[in-house]
């Protein structure tokens, strides 16, 4: 990064140009953050950070989360960014984008902050059950052990921001509902944060169902790969159709983000962008050949 840093007991001066410096102290906080949230700092983590570029200026004026779990949350993209505030200006978000951008995540975090400010009174998360190359059938135990491991993915993001006992606690008086997407049926949410996580895997009929559960005081927030759809070929994406019918009605917000907005190990941009391309190369073959 061009500077340098001398270290002087629990002191770190950073000396250089003004820009690089900037770029260093953004870095080596991060690496603070991560320390204290996995106890540990490796080779790989500390390139990661060097590598990301620098947060959005708006970021410290207002858009960082606070959760219960005395953490903060802040958005590491330009992409993510535009996530949260559409979120808090839009009573329904349609958000798409590859694995590792945070759409899970950062949704749940919105419903937390909400929740923490006593904005609303509960917080829904649901998610389609759908079978990706595997039987549900051929599963162990009976229908709730069998749905669990689709809905592992927000049991990690809620335990992320507060502690087991509190989570619990609130799952027991309903504060918290964690639910396969069928459970919505017939249910009018009202002062809730509804997320509805995976929604590419949803049928039209499911996807209006969902949208119709919107209560008075409650913010719906629904996420998807459409990259990755795990209904039949002849079936088309209730998500993907709902964002081509609703893309001009007020109120509802659409983020799109991709995979420069990636924030997990730096190979899973890698990954997406070498099946993107594969992707490309066969829809190209495709259209030659016909």
């Amino acid at each position: 990064m061009g500077v340098q840093i001398i270290a002087r007991q629990s002191d770190l001066h950073i000396s250089g140009a003004e820009e690089n410096v900037h770029r260093a102290a953004e870095a080596i906080d991060r690496m603070q953050k991560h320390l204290l949230k996995h106890r540990q700092l490796t080779t790989d983590d500390v390139m990661e950070f060097v590598d990301q570029g620098p947060l959005p200026e708006t970021v410290e004026a207002g858009q960082a989360i606070s959760v219960y779990s005395n953490k903060v949350i802040e958005p590491s993209t330009e992409g993510q960014l535009k996530y949260i505030e559409t979120m808090l200006n839009n009573d329904i978000t349609f958000c798409t984008g590859p694995a590792g951008t945070g759409k899970t995540y950062l949704a749940v975090a919105v419903a937390v902050l909400m929740l923490k400010k006593r904005q609303i009174r509960r917080i829904v998360l649901a998610r389609p059950a759908v079978e990706a190359g595997e039987k549900l059938g051929f599963l162990p135990g009976d229908i709730a052990a069998k749905v669990n491991p689709y809905l592992r993915p927000l049991f990690d993001a809620i335990e992320d921001m507060m502690d087991f006992a509190q989570m619990r606690k609130f799952m027991e008086l309903d504060i918290i509902e964690i639910i396969p997407l069928a459970f919505m049926r017939g249910r009018t949410l009202n002062e809730a944060a509804i997320i509805c996580d995976e929604a590419q895997n949803t049928s039209g009929l499911q996807m209006l169902m969902v949208l119709t559960r919107l209560g008075h005081g409650s913010k719906m927030i629904i996420t998807g790969d459409i990259t990755q759809v795990d209904l039949a070929a002849n079936q088309k994406s209730g998500m993907i159709e709902a964002m081509e019918i609703l893309q001009r009605v007020n109120g509802i917000g659409v983020v799109e983000l991709s995979q420069q907005d990636i924030v997990r190990h730096r190979l899973v941009q890698d990954i997406v962008e070498a099946y993107r391309a594969k992707q490309e190369r066969s829809r190209i073959k495709t259209r030659e050949t016909s």
